[in-house]
């Protein structure tokens, strides 16, 4: 027992120090951490050093790392959004498999090298599959996963983890020898089975663990809360793998059934700390797994399938990605990151060679390009970026570049539409300096010609926020005119600039209501002030005195704050499930008598005024 610990102790002091030496390497390099890691894991692995000579048990272990990203990811979108995505998920993610898995197949039997249709097919399909775990990190760097090719992108992973099983099943057809019908009964009946397991993790998200949270949050006892999210993770991943699944599936929809959880930020802080550790331990154990002595005897023919592999995947997902009608530069980011084999490749290579499908060599030679595109991936997304990039310069001709050395402004407006010049005009009139950023280069160019200095910058990226001077200005007013920009921007400023004054535009009321439980400090709906003066004219027009009608306009003012505040701290206390009940903007009590019966009839009633 003692040897065993004493063992596991140096094996654990060997992964941490390659590590904290790697990544910094690779940083000065200008690589990725992941190539890092994946360096790190051959130079111990068995092809190296020869400090590890099981690398697939480090695999099994590290997998938790992948299990833990996909529930984080999963607490980040909400099932609404999920449904949003799944013409994504469904049409995008097939025609990549298809389209990519064919072009893969054919080029692997003309190639040569004794591959079949068969032994073509299943390296088509396999190889097709992208690496979720650098995916979503190379996703992740860029804050890739709030915009549209990211999302897609997102999409296509997760049909690809849903494909894993009927993949598998489908391999035992191309085996000759295997009664067909045997086959089909026994794939169906794993669907049956795999379908009841969906609806155990669901089933139990929704009605189950937020109670069980609640109860346990009454306990006090953080660690308690730790072990219980870690519960949740595991077990929703080991109850989709019992079943043939993907762990990472199982625990990404425990996350996606806990995203309008209450609990929602305590979980994520909770599985974190693992989350990272565990992914970079993941990428040393795909490292450990390349058999150099298999890429140097076959270093030509590895090296040309590999770059024959990437860019045939990049040009056929950027062509599914111009399909669906995303930008140039958006394909071409989307391609980058999705060129890497997946990790399920390394489960399809053995099923195949159990089968009869792929010779020992055949199945070792597919690893090793599985690996190597691997560690291709960060770069190759590094130079997708720098293209797409160059490639969104050209499409607008003049883009003006985002410098900000003059800028130093007491305010940092972000956006520059009509609410935000209404908002700019109030401050420069004062004599206030107004650092204004906006990405509309027509707008930048327009305003230029009005004497307004505006600053080209997508508000969206923290390092153009603080180029801007985010974290110098007294205050930071968000007046974009899109709700889901808007809430990036504050959490975003959340996380970097915490202390800083943030006033926003909303869209509306419940927009509104997040916000302030969000923590911004001053927020206002973009219609209200507009549709208040707009009463008071008609007012006016209905034979009011302009005293009274500017105390009616003050008193709606006053009740609509109250019932902001109220609804404020019902949501918190309730949590963010609770619909919010109609109720009179004005209360019946202080509503004056009208001047005709059907203005009486229609008081009458208890109406919610949405601005």
């Amino acid at each position: 027992m003692h040897t065993d610990g004493q063992s596991f102790l140096i094996a654990a002091l060997i992964i941490l120090a390659t590590a904290v030496v790697a990544v910094p390497v690779a940083r000065r390099l200008g690589l990725s951490p992941i190539v890092g890691y994946l360096i790190a894991g051959v130079a111990i692995g068995p092809s190296g050093l020869g400090a590890f000579t099981d690398p697939e048990r480090i695999i099994t272990v590290a997998e938790i790392g992948v299990v833990l990203l996909l529930f984080v990811i999963g607490l980040e979108l909400q099932i609404s959004r999920l449904l949003a995505l799944r013409k994504a998920i469904f049409g995008l993610g097939a025609m990549q498999l298809v389209l990519t898995g064919g072009a893969i197949a054919l080029l692997t039997h003309y190639a040569g090298n004794g591959f079949d249709w068969r032994a073509a097919i299943i390296a088509g399909l396999a190889l097709a599959l992208s690496a979720t775990s650098i995916a979503l990190q190379l996703l992740e760097e860029k804050n890739g996963l709030t915009q549209p090719y990211g999302q897609r992108a997102f999409a296509v992973l997760l049909f690809q983890d849903m494909a894993v099983v009927p993949l598998i099943a489908f391999m035992p057809l191309l085996a000759p020898g295997i009664h067909e019908d045997q086959s089909f009964m026994d794939a169906a009946r794993h669907v049956l089975v795999v379908l009841a397991a969906l609806a155990v993790v669901i089933g139990s998200g929704r009605y189950l663990l937020t109670p069980l949270f609640r109860v346990l949050a009454q306990s006090g006892a953080r660690e308690v809360m730790t072990a219980a999210a870690l519960l949740v993770v595991l077990g929703a991943g080991a109850l989709m793998a019992s079943v043939g699944m993907s762990m990472a599936l199982g625990a990404f929809l425990a996350g996606v059934m806990l995203s309008e959880s209450s609990f929602r930020h305590e979980l994520e802080a909770n599985v974190d700390a693992f989350r990272g550790l565990l992914i970079a331990l993941f990428f040393m154990g795909v490292g450990m797994s390349i058999d150099l002595g298999i890429v140097l005897a076959n270093a030509p023919l590895l090296i040309v399938g590999t770059l024959l592999v990437t860019v045939v995947k990049a040009v056929s997902i950027w062509a599914v990605f111009r399909v669906a009608h995303g930008t140039e530069a958006d394909a071409v980011r989307a391609s980058a990151v999705l060129t890497s084999a997946g990790e399920f490749s390394f489960v399809l290579f053995p099923i195949g060679l159990s089968l009869g499908l792929l010779s020992e060599h055949q199945a070792a030679m597919l690893a090793a390009c599985a690996g190597m595109t691997m560690m291709l991936g960060p770069p190759v997304a590094l130079v997708g970026e720098h293209l797409a990039r160059w490639l969104e310069r050209r499409e607008a001709r003049q883009e003006p570049v985002e410098d900000f050395s003059d800028a130093h402004g007491a305010v940092l407006v972000v956006g520059f539409g009509r609410f935000g010049q209404i908002v700019s005009q109030c401050l420069l009139a004062r004599g206030l300096e107004v650092t204004i950023i906006d990405n509309d280069v027509e707008m930048i160019q327009s305003a230029g010609r009005f004497g307004f200095r505006i600053y080209y910058g997508d508000g969206t990226r923290y390092e153009v926020l603080r180029a801007a001077g985010a974290e110098r200005a007294r205050v930071i007013a968000i007046c974009v005119d899109r709700r889901e920009t808007t809430d990036r921007i504050v959490d975003m400023l959340a996380v970097h600039v915490p202390a800083a004054r943030l006033h926003v535009r909303a869209f509306d009321r419940t927009h509104a209501l997040a916000l302030r439980n969000k923590g911004v400090d001053f927020e206002m709906r973009e219609t209200f002030e507009s549709a208040l003066a707009f009463g008071e004219a008609t007012l006016r027009a209905n034979g009011i005195d302009a005293d009274t009608a500017q105390a009616t306009i003050k008193d709606v003012r006053v009740w609509d704050m109250e019932r902001l505040r109220r609804q404020a701290e019902e949501g918190v206390d309730r949590g963010p499930r609770r619909s919010m009940e109609p109720e009179p903007l004005v209360p019946p009590e202080r509503i004056a008598r009208p001047l005709n019966p059907e203005a009486e009839d229609a008081l009458r009633h208890e109406t919610e005024f949405s601005s």
